[in-house]
């Protein structure tokens, strides 16, 4: 592709560089092969501009920097006011197709499952659907495991061409605040978005809760097009501030839980692993039996279900398929079932609000007491850590505190920054260990719940990430007790 055209109207460049041919883009120069343009971000750790003169020598033909960038004698420099849209916008271009429908959720909980949800909902009613996000990209032909919860704007407008080659005419995909506010989705093509929560996260990166909210907002304010549908879960504390955001943007607002508009949440009956509800739809009553556990999954459901009615799939088709739903992985997943009938459940909740909603959601069917095994990350937000302390401590009987991606931090240290609020709980830094004492205590009428880590098949401590499954040694624990 020439480089006027994929530049054009996005930044300023020499005018001897517009024929130039462009073979690839790379925000790393270490990917940067002959005829790539790299784009010099400035991240909070690093310069981009430090790293030209390396994307020079392995053949890259210019540089895209912020509208302040200095001439390079070696290569023409392309600047631009916002150069993370820029290449997002440039990646869109490069790549060129995208599934004809993609949607896209943000919120603290439950982008996962809503993802998860609305391709599941998009297949059975015969599309050809796909999910990106925190576990991964699965389309008809992939189960591909992930990390991002947002993959950068490069690899994302690639994966969109990917999927439109196989066939896939529906996508569903998370939305994280650092993804939109690094401008990752830039260069998406959104049919309509979805909002499910605001809690505590990632306030190591945003300075506030306001500014955490503002960067998930960017969502409906800047990447949806007026007049496209924003489906908003109603019953959180921010609903009314996203419902609002959405309104001044000019979108289509649906909203959806037990003051929903658009699908009503008129009565929820809880069993042991399946929920009884009563939903209202144009007028229309529907009986409904999600096979899930936790009033949190009838919260993403409504918004997956909202979002494919949104997108063109029929009601009674969309509410219907809510029936045949299977959890996303690590979300209140059964890992393991005692011979005497303890369930143990592995959930990724690693933040305050996902750790209540977890909590409370196997308080309904459990007869006998209430066992967390969860800890917190290093180097992420340090305040969460007493939050979630009094959380597990006030909603558990039994608490474990025990390690969870320490990273560079000494383990020791944040675990001690739990345990200051979570008087009674045993500390076990041993995460084997802990998840093998948790399952062996419990008794009869017991649920056991394994919090944090979910999906991951890592633990990382320093620099090196080791091998550690949650489920696995769910597993483990399990056949031990059971001989």
């Amino acid at each position: 592709m020439k480089l006027a055209d994929l530049a054009s109207g996005l930044a300023e460049m020499p005018a001897h560089a517009k024929d130039l041919d462009v073979d690839g883009l790379t925000a790393d120069s270490r990917v940067v092969q002959p005829g790539f343009l790299f784009a010099a971000l400035s991240g909070s750790r690093r310069d981009g501009a430090s790293f030209v003169e390396d994307a020079r020598a392995r053949g890259a033909v210019a540089v895209l920097a912020g509208a302040d960038a200095p001439a390079d004698g070696a290569l023409p420099v392309l600047r631009a006011d916002d150069p993370r849209h820029a290449l997002a916008v440039m990646a869109a271009r490069f790549y060129g197709r995208q599934p004809e429908t993609v949607v896209a959720v943000t919120g603290t909980s439950g982008k996962t499952s809503i993802a998860t949800f609305t391709r599941q909902i998009w297949t059975r009613a015969g599309l050809p659907a796909a999910s990106i996000g925190t576990t991964g990209v699965v389309s008809p032909t992939r189960d591909d495991y992930g990390t991002l919860t947002t993959p950068d704007p490069v690899a994302l407008a690639r994966l969109m061409a990917e999927l439109a080659d196989e066939g896939v005419t529906h996508a569903s995909m998370e939305a994280s605040s650092h993804g939109l506010s690094q401008r990752r989705l830039d260069g998406v093509r959104l049919a309509a978005a979805g909002f499910s929560n605001l809690g505590r996260d990632h306030m190591d990166y945003h300075p506030t809760v306001e500014h955490y909210f503002a960067s998930k907002m960017r969502l409906f304010d800047t990447l949806l097009s007026p007049g496209r549908p924003a489906v908003i879960f109603s019953d959180d504390a921010w609903s009314a501030q996203a419902v609002a955001a959405a309104t001044a943007a000019g979108l289509d607002v649906r909203r959806v839980g037990r003051s929903g508009d658009m699908l009503r949440l008129k009565r929820l009956e809880h069993e042991r692993a399946r929920q009884n509800a009563e939903i209202e739809a144009d007028g229309r009553l529907y009986r409904i039996v999600l096979p899930l556990a936790g009033e949190f999954q009838m919260a993403n459901a409504l918004v997956a279900a909202g979002l494919a009615i949104a997108t063109g799939t029929p009601v009674e088709a969309a509410l219907g398929a809510l029936e045949h739903l299977r959890g996303a992985s690590g979300r209140l997943d059964l890992a393991g079932t005692r011979a005497d009938g303890v369930p143990v459940f592995v959930d990724y909740a690693h933040k305050p609000e996902a750790l209540e909603n977890v909590l409370a959601a196997v308080r309904p069917f459990t007869t006998g007491r209430v066992i967390v095994v969860f800890g917190c990350g290093g180097d992420r937000d340090r305040l969460k850590r007493p939050i979630m302390g009094e959380i597990a401590t006030r909603l558990a009987d039994v608490v474990i505190v025990t390690d969870d991606n320490p990273r560079s931090e000494v383990p020791a240290s944040i675990r001690a920054e739990i345990m200051a609020a979570a008087p009674g709980a045993t500390e076990i830094g041993d995460r084997r260990e802990a998840i093998r004492t948790a399952v062996g205590m419990a008794e009869r009428g017991d649920t056991v719940v394994v919090a944090g880590k979910g999906h991951e098949i890592g633990q990382t401590v320093g620099d090196t990430t080791h091998h550690f499954s949650d489920h696995e040694e769910v597993a483990k624990a399990v056949a031990e007790v059971n001989g």
